[in-house]
């Protein structure tokens, strides 16, 4: 019908909540654009519904062909949105290389939109469809630091939709555990606004361009390497503390550096642009113990460079066993208390000292 909104239904596969999924988060963005282009947009959590798997009972191609034997939210409710929609949005997070558990069940359960007949052709065979078929667009993220780990998804989308559905996207994230940290908050905005981008794209012409899709998949950080020592830290810390995800982010718990490179990198992603403003500082860092060496961070326009070495002359220098600094860094141990019982000494504008917690990693 003439002047007709576009009827999009995105489906969520996600089994984690608001404010940690990454999955949710891109999906709210391209469904934001959406609706900006005019489409109404019904945005399903199948974590919420109840759906039972398909038993391969073949019910709905013989006794009561298009119509599924489980009564249940599928059969109720979100089979006839998906038959209805012009759009359906396959969001998925990548746990096992394609769909996750929830997705698949889901679509193992449209089995009644197709005729049991067989059809021939040039790379695989087919079946008859009952009713048109809505476009789809795929969407995922990965913890992986490139897109290669979306292989084995892409072919199975391209499989599914074949000849005959329209593939209209295919949008991939890749290094998405890192994308809420405050070092990548530009370039996340940047990815969130590309991704509402390729929303506002979809409804308006079935496809997302080639400048907003290169926008959507830049990299989080410049090297990628960066981002498969943060992963090791992380899990590394979390094993030793007996510690999921959920706990370590709740309690803003920074992983445990096993190298002064390691320190520096995590004084790199834990820098907090905010609490920086308008200073000028440089903070130097001299270790001993388990790891030994010194290096310095400079902070200049709300931006951090850390550098080995010694600088000339620093604000602040810290002596410390390594050690220590860890754990007051971490926030496992007090500070201020360590200070006073001369458990690490500083020198020049100690007024510095009290900032440090704002400044990298617990905020």
């Amino acid at each position: 019908m003439a002047g007709q909104a576009m009827q999009v239904l995105a489906l969520n596969s996600s089994p984690r909540k608001s404010g940690q999924s990454k999955t949710e988060l891109m999906l709210g963005h391209l469904t934001d654009g959406m609706r900006q282009a005019g489409a109404t947009v019904d945005i399903v959590n199948l974590r919420e519904k109840q759906i039972k798997p398909c038993i391969g009972c073949f019910t709905c191609w013989s006794k009561t062909p298009g119509q599924c034997l489980h009564d249940d939210d599928m059969r109720r409710e979100l089979y006839p949105m998906w038959q209805a929609a012009d759009i359906v949005v396959y969001a998925t997070p990548l746990y096992h290389h394609t769909v996750n558990g929830l997705m698949k069940i889901f679509l193992e359960r449209t089995l009644p939109s197709i005729e049991p007949f067989l059809i021939p052709g040039d790379t695989r065979w087919s079946h008859p469809l009952r009713h048109p078929h809505p476009d789809v667009v795929a969407l995922s993220v990965a913890g992986f630091p490139t897109d290669t780990a979306f292989t084995a998804l892409s072919h199975y989308m391209r499989y599914l939709c074949g000849d005959k559905i329209r593939l209209l996207a295919e949008i991939y994230r890749n290094g998405s555990e890192i994308m809420t940290k405050p070092f990548c908050r530009e370039r996340m905005n940047a990815i969130l606004d590309a991704t509402r981008q390729a929303g506002v794209e979809l409804v308006q012409s079935r496809a997302v361009s080639e400048s907003t899709m290169k926008r959507v998949c830049q990299p989080l950080m410049d090297d990628p390497d960066d981002i498969v020592r943060l992963h090791e830290l992380a899990w590394r810390s979390m094993i030793a503390a007996r510690m999921t995800p959920e706990v370590s982010e709740k309690r803003k718990r920074m992983p445990q550096p096993q190298s002064l490179e390691d320190f520096m990198l995590l004084m790199r992603m834990g820098f907090n642009p905010d609490a920086a403003r308008n200073l000028e500082i440089v903070i130097q860092f001299e270790f001993e113990g388990a790891v030994s060496g010194v290096c310095h961070l400079v902070i200049r326009d709300g931006r951090l460079a850390a550098i080995a070495g010694p600088a000339d002359p620093p604000d602040l220098t810290v002596r410390s066993p390594f050690d220590t600094w860890v754990a007051i860094q971490s926030g496992e141990t007090d500070g201020a208390q360590q200070f006073m019982e001369g458990a690490y000494t500083a020198e020049g504008d100690i007024g510095l000292l009290p900032r440090l917690g704002e400044l990298f990693g617990r905020h």
